[in-house]
């Protein structure tokens, strides 16, 4: 009888467990494809060029000065200097036309494309960096698609709010399905519980296998709903090594480290609910 008692125990362990890791198998994943949608729209937005163009008669030496001098700028990502020979030799390339043939001269000025941090790319702080960039000495002006920005931004946030509410929904579903699990788990113990209740057992004496139990399900499922997940990333990365471009390692500790305290809090409180709900059932209640 005490055999079959620890099988029953452990089978319904096992599937205990099973359940709760799909379940954070689902939640790691909303995490990890918030965090890379995260990394995808700031290269999205780093793409984002600010060209500086500078007085025909401004001297390479200055031209390189200024360009040290944005780099120090906290908007500054990158700057990429186009001399006047660099612009004439794309222009050829792209037209197939040399304007200096029939102008006598290169008719570009030295310019600048700058790329701003991510957290500057909204409309008012690129129309603030324009501002200072015309202000500045040897600047004869800026440019930037102003309609594509707002239209980014416009779309990023749609996005952003999208996936806000998918992720609220699933998380609402996952908690409702792991409380489901470890409620019908303990709810099979039910006798058990009355038992020990009825010969004088103290509730938290109740509660600690059941806690310790439910700690170690919450183990369990965290590592495989990680273990699934991780290797899930690296095999995409065996298909396409540009994967890791967006899905980095930081993102995915953090993925990692959510799901086990996700796995491990939402077990050890549905376990302590629902072993105090039990113990608040009456006789007549447990059948």
């Amino acid at each position: 009888m005490k055999r079959k008692h620890r099988l029953s125990w452990t089978m319904q362990a096992i599937t205990s467990t099973i359940s709760v890791g799909l379940v954070l198998i689902l939640m790691g994943l909303v995490v990890l494809l918030s965090l890379t949608a995260r990394v995808v729209a700031d290269s999205v937005k780093e793409n984002l060029t600010v060209t500086v163009v500078l007085d025909d008669d401004v001297q390479t030496a200055d031209a390189r000065a200024l360009q040290d001098s944005l780099s120090a700028k906290c908007y500054v990502s990158h700057i990429d200097y186009i001399s006047r020979e660099q612009a004439l030799q794309e222009q050829i390339e792209s037209m197939g036309i040399d304007p200096t043939e029939f102008l006598g001269a290169n008719p570009f000025s030295i310019s600048m494309e700058i790329n701003v941090k991510p957290e500057y790319s909204s409309a008012d702080s690129l129309l603030w960096i324009s501002d200072e960039l015309r202000s500045t000495k040897l600047v004869a002006d800026v440019l930037y698609q102003k309609d594509l920005v707002e239209s980014l931004n416009r779309n990023l946030h749609r996005a952003s709010f999208f996936m806000l509410v998918v992720a609220l929904l699933l998380v609402i579903i996952s908690l409702s399905l792991i409380n489901n699990t470890v409620r019908l788990s303990v709810f099979n113990h039910r006798f058990v519980l009355y038992t020990m209740k009825l010969v004088g057992a103290r509730w938290g004496f109740i509660r600690r296998p059941f806690l310790v139990r439910g700690f170690w399900i919450g183990v369990a499922s965290a590592l495989i709903a990680d273990t699934v997940i991780l290797s899930g990333v690296y095999w995409a990365a065996t298909y396409d090594a540009a994967v890791l471009r967006y899905v980095t390692g930081q993102n995915m500790l953090i993925t990692a480290a959510a799901v086990f305290a996700i796995g491990l809090v939402l077990t050890l409180v549905c376990t302590y609910f629902s072993v105090t709900h039990c113990l608040k059932m009456r006789g007549s209640e447990l059948y």
